[in-house]
């Protein structure tokens, strides 16, 4: 996995995740949150090729923010239930799965563009990086 940067909404700049980890191997995007005992404050998984995600394996709720190759919001799925939960989002290019109450809590919707922000505060960048 690509070390955690923070996740930010572009248009105000708000910290939708302090530590947003990024999974583009076969082998980081197939065990996503499987087998974690959760996903704490502040923090997020951006899987990267990912239209859609399930929750096998997965011990606890979570948001799924799904987003096209810009960084912008196609569809926000809140409260995605552990063991049996499934979503996705035709258009979509990748998944920000986020604690349970996130998204609506930073009043996330279509439309929204999140990128990640550089480490050393060199700029930001789209998960394309």
């Amino acid at each position: 996995m690509i070390a955690p940067s923070p996740l930010v909404r572009a248009a105000d700049g708000a910290v939708v995740a302090s530590s947003c980890e990024v999974a583009r191997t076969f082998r980081t995007r197939l065990l996503g949150l499987m087998g974690r005992a959760g996903l704490g404050p502040g923090a997020a998984l951006w899987i990267e090729p990912c239209s859609s995600i399930h929750m096998m394996f997965v011990r606890f709720p979570i948001d799924a923010v799904f987003i096209d190759r810009e960084g912008t919001v196609v569809k926000v799925a809140p409260r995605v239930r552990p063991w049996i939960g499934l979503a996705m989002a035709g258009g979509a290019h990748a998944t920000i799965e986020l604690e349970a109450g996130a998204a609506e809590r930073f009043k996330l919707a279509p439309g929204d563009r999140l990128v990640l922000k550089a480490q050393a505060g060199v700029g930001s960048r789209t998960g394309d990086a």
